[in-house]
């Protein structure tokens, strides 16, 4: 009895302003053509179960080309697995924030796949010995006990959510919060397994119990998945394949359909604007597979605010039409700590720019976004409301 684990796949994500030949935007259909790979794989590992995670969707309302590239997805797995079932639950992206508001994801019912939007549901189906418990991440939802019901061989628990403690720093995100699971709550040492949706990066974490991580790097935070990848020596993106009968697992790697690469970062410690662009052009120049068609990243530390106005601009720019996306993230130096005046003995304490601009240089930031430009925005919106504060105190007369 194998099946096959897959979530968060994100249909309908877009990212920078690049367009495909038909209008769609690139990243948009690159995500499209990775899980239509996707499919192609599972068609051709035939699995016994289909249990998709969440996230099928990025947003509650997806647009019509994203409709369609999900309906082409399942189609295919259903017309070419006409007896292999399919169950799905809602994830974060996927639930609407009230219940008067129906699931897109009940679309899906109609050719056969098995939805659970609204609330958990038991699917059973008896010639298999097999019961799936589908938790949706819904706001409001009641949350059965996550326990397997009696009198079936093959139990599979599948649910969209964080197991606390789970996820490290860079997976922290902007979007409504999806359900927090306890470790324990899970009861992973009774089910046959555990398929989890949320988290995009492939991790066990019990027993049978798995993130399959996402198809593609659609989170806020691509760079940060990159990076734990390679410390845990994961092979990128792609789904799961577990015998619930021998216990047997395995990933499977799907390739994404436009590869990130972040380059070696640059230590700009006493390097001047020419220095540094040479610095960034050997990198561009060396990198594996060359930036073109490519979304890069090239961090560059300790680079104080005027060498990166008096860059090449002209050379940046020709990276930029070279590359889908071409992120120089730049980090100033940190300040050294003023010391008081005599007899003060100690440092100077921070002034609320100074925290906010170290705030905003530590928080993870889309892809897309140059830091030098998100830290300005920050402090000019701090300037604003103190200006607005100053102003609004009363005038004294005296």
């Amino acid at each position: 009895m194998r099946l096959v684990h897959l979530a968060d796949l994100h249909l309908g994500f877009r990212q920078y302003q690049r367009l495909t030949p038909g209008g769609i935007n690139q990243r948009e259909a690159d995500v499209a053509a990775t899980a239509q790979r996707a499919a192609a794989q599972i068609v051709d590992l035939a699995p016994d179960l289909i249990v998709i995670g969440g996230d099928i969707f990025h947003t509650v309302r997806p647009s019509n080309p994203a409709i369609l590239h999900a309906y082409r997805v399942f189609m295919q797995l259903r017309d070419r697995l006409p007896e292999t079932p399919i169950v799905m639950v809602a994830g974060n992206h996927d639930a609407p924030r009230t219940a008067e508001t129906g699931c897109i994801l009940r679309l899906f019912r109609e050719i056969g796949v098995f939805v659970a939007d609204a609330k958990a549901e038991l699917f059973t189906f008896a010639d298999r010995s097999l019961a799936v418990l589908a938790v949706p991440d819904v706001p409001g939802i009641e949350r059965p006990p996550l326990v397997p019901p009696a009198g079936y061989t093959h139990r599979v628990l599948l649910l969209h959510g964080e197991i606390a403690g789970m996820l490290p720093a860079h997976a922290a995100s902007a979007d409504r919060a999806a359900i927090e699971i306890q470790p324990a709550e899970l009861h992973a040492d009774q089910w046959s397994y555990v398929a989890l949706g949320h988290y995009h990066v492939y991790r066990e974490v019990a027993p049978r119990a798995y993130y399959s991580g996402s198809l593609d790097y659609t989170s806020s935070n691509p760079w940060g998945e990159l990076h734990e990848e390679r410390e845990r020596k994961i092979p990128g993106k792609g789904f799961v394949e577990h015998d619930l009968v021998s216990g047997a697992h395995r990933f499977h790697p799907v390739a994404p359909s436009r590869p990130l690469l972040d380059l070696e970062p640059i230590d700009a410690s006493g390097m001047s604007a020419p220095d540094l662009d040479r610095a960034i052009r050997a990198r561009v120049e060396t990198a594996p597979g060359g930036i073109d068609d490519r979304v890069i990243r090239v961090t560059v530390h300790h680079v104080a605010r005027h060498v990166v106005r008096e860059l090449d601009h002209a050379a940046l720019r020709e990276y930029r039409k070279r590359a889908m996306h071409f992120h120089l993230d730049t980090r100033r130096p940190e300040p050294i700590p003023r010391r008081s005046g005599a007899g003060g003995g100690g440092a100077r304490r921070a002034t609320l720019p100074e925290i906010v601009t170290e705030r905003l240089r530590e928080r993870a930031i889309p892809a897309d976004v140059e830091r030098e430009q998100f830290v300005a925005l920050g402090l000019r919106y701090l300037q604003q409301a103190e200006d607005a504060a100053m102003a609004a105190l009363p005038v004294l007369e005296g």
